[in-house]
């Protein structure tokens, strides 16, 4: 990492401090001994979990029959209490309704299932469209048509003066920046600020080897391929912070490669634009890593 790319994430947090000091709630995060999804703040996120539901009532019913089947048949076929086996090889009727049966399952899952699919796979038009860009091992993030691009490395990182450790120091630097030690390895210097409300389009690719941008809250989750330009969108609900991490292996430090999006009203996203531009916190990524 250069000098001036360095710069340009300590810059951007200092700018970034007075519209974004950190009131906000932490919703999108996982949770000591946790179980379940992170609260949908989504229509996708949404969805998805109905459909998770769904499916586990469907498979648990599943499995509830295949059981007692086998407990019954094992009372009543078993040695004891059948002296004389069967001697019929097939039974037709009973191959027909084992056949028809699953099909009908999967087609009544796929009726509900397909539709969030094509959702998740048809990019609306954005309210805002931001290109972001994964790096071995953190997230180039630019807003397209406003001239605004920066790096996002997780707090700790070499790159913002750790070793990937935990030390006061990087308590330090999480308190400074309103984090908890409890969102340690989940909270970067820079985060992706979106206003609530609006349609948000995520340009993704990758710059070395392939990684993946997922927010869990959002229901989204898309690979960055490099040479390639996928896309996912989401439209966020609640103010917030949320978390993520890179979740495609891409190397010895894949564990360090954490999201932060923060999702703020329409004025204070208005203001962190505004003041962003006025510091001058810009820079071209691609040129900044090869200075």
């Amino acid at each position: 990492m250069t000098f001036k790319t360095m710069m340009t994430g300590l810059l951007s947090a200092f700018v970034a401090a007075p519209a974004l000091a950190q009131d906000l709630p932490v919703v999108g995060r996982p949770h000591q001994g946790g179980m379940g999804f992170q609260p949908a703040s989504t229509e996708l996120a949404r969805d998805l979990q109905w459909l998770d539901g769904m499916i586990l009532v469907i498979i648990t019913a599943i499995c509830l029959l295949v059981v007692a089947l086998l407990a019954y048949i094992v009372v009543r076929y078993n040695q004891k209490a059948n002296k004389t086996p069967g001697t019929f090889t097939h039974n037709s009727p009973l191959e027909i309704a084992w056949t028809i049966g699953p099909i009908v399952i999967l087609v009544f899952i796929g009726a509900f299932s397909l539709p969030v699919l094509f959702k998740q796979q048809e990019i609306p038009d954005g309210d805002i469209t931001i290109k972001v860009t994964g790096y071995q091992w953190y997230w180039g993030y630019e807003y397209v048509g406003e001239d605004l691009a920066y790096d996002s490395y997780m707090i700790g990182s070499p790159a913002t003066g750790g070793d990937n450790r935990y030390s006061d120091d990087v308590q330090t630097m999480l308190t400074d920046a309103g984090y908890t030690k409890d969102e340690w390895l989940l909270a970067t210097d820079t985060a992706v600020v979106v206003p609530v409300g609006k349609t948000i389009v995520m340009q993704v690719t990758g710059a070395d080897v392939i990684h993946s941008w997922t927010i869990p809250a959002f229901g989204v989750k898309q690979d960055a391929v490099p040479g390639r330009l996928a896309e996912l969108w989401f439209t966020p609900e609640r103010e917030g912070v949320y978390f993520g991490q890179c979740s495609e292996l891409c190397g010895i430090s894949h564990a360090y490669m954490p999201i932060t999006v923060k999702v703020v009203s329409q004025e204070a996203y208005d203001a962190w634009l505004a003041a962003s531009k006025d510091e001058g916190w810009y820079t071209d990524v691609r040129a900044a890593l090869t200075n």
